[in-house]
């Protein structure tokens, strides 16, 4: 572990680079907000996929690809004379400030859900900041992550479920008029219904305090080891999946199942 002043130093030769980089390396010198952005967007689900690994070694050379993303940023804002660097640190910190009032100020919270349900509000306060609740969802987040993200902000204003039990009510009733929907095969309204069903299920993993991007990674990652086994074993035995029957299938899958995970 290194010292606040190694930290700060460490910090500085980064920046020391990225000017170097800057003016000396044909291909840094001519990247553009627009030309990065595809890349940033790569880094945050590298940095993602390692969090999920839960390997620190990974987790640590992410951080560091991801901040080199937020050093070239600011490079550039500060080549266009619009912010830099010391910018975005005071922005952070002046947000972080202005939204810990009971860290900071005189207000007071007992608790992480305490901290939760002032937040939206203090948001509206702000100076340039959002006009409405949802306003802080991005657009752009894939449609789990924003289901998720616009229900737990609808949460922090007081619109939830009393008892989060009565939400599989709500599950249920969203499952019977997808049956209804799928029974008269109309293609635009299943689609509709279906995503009123996918919304109800993120909105109650939400309430058992599950996140439920992770709980589809983990399933989709179990899915993968177990048909690779279901490939592999079947490759061994001679045999070509589509020509064998699900039965078949089936048997192997069942071993899959109770295959020790690799590590």
């Amino acid at each position: 572990m290194t010292t606040r002043k190694q930290q700060l130093e460490a910090f500085g030769r980064l920046l020391d680079i990225m000017d170097e980089l800057r003016v000396k390396c044909p291909w840094d010198s001519v990247q553009t907000n627009e030309s990065l952005r595809a890349n940033t967007i790569e880094e945050t689900y590298e940095l993602c996929e390692a969090i999920l690994n839960n390997d620190n070694e990974e987790i640590k050379k992410e951080l560091g690809d991801l901040l080199l993303h937020v050093v070239f940023y600011s490079k550039i804002g500060e080549e266009k004379e619009a912010f830099d660097i010391g910018d975005v640190c005071n922005k952070i910190s002046e947000k972080l400030i202005f939204r810990h009032p009971h860290v900071f100020g005189d207000a007071h919270a007992d608790s992480a859900g305490m901290v939760e349900k002032s937040w939206e509000q203090i948001k509206l306060k702000e100076k340039g900041g959002n006009k409405t609740v949802l306003e802080g969802v991005p657009s752009a987040l894939p449609s789990i992550v924003k289901a998720y993200r616009i229900q737990d902000k609808a949460r922090n204003a007081g619109f939830d479920w009393n008892r989060r039990e009565d939400v599989w009510d709500k599950v249920n009733e969203e499952l019977d008029e997808l049956k209804v929907e799928i029974a008269r095969m109309d293609e635009d309204t299943i689609e509709a219904e279906f995503g009123d069903l996918l919304f109800s299920i993120i909105n109650a993993a939400r309430l058992y305090k599950v996140n439920p991007d992770n709980a589809l990674e983990r399933t989709n990652r179990k899915f993968i080891r177990r048909f690779n086994y279901l490939e592999k074993t079947a490759k061994e035995a001679g045999l070509k999946l589509k020509d064998m029957t699900l039965d078949e299938m089936e048997a192997i899958w069942q071993e899959a199942k109770k295959a020790p995970e690799k590590a």
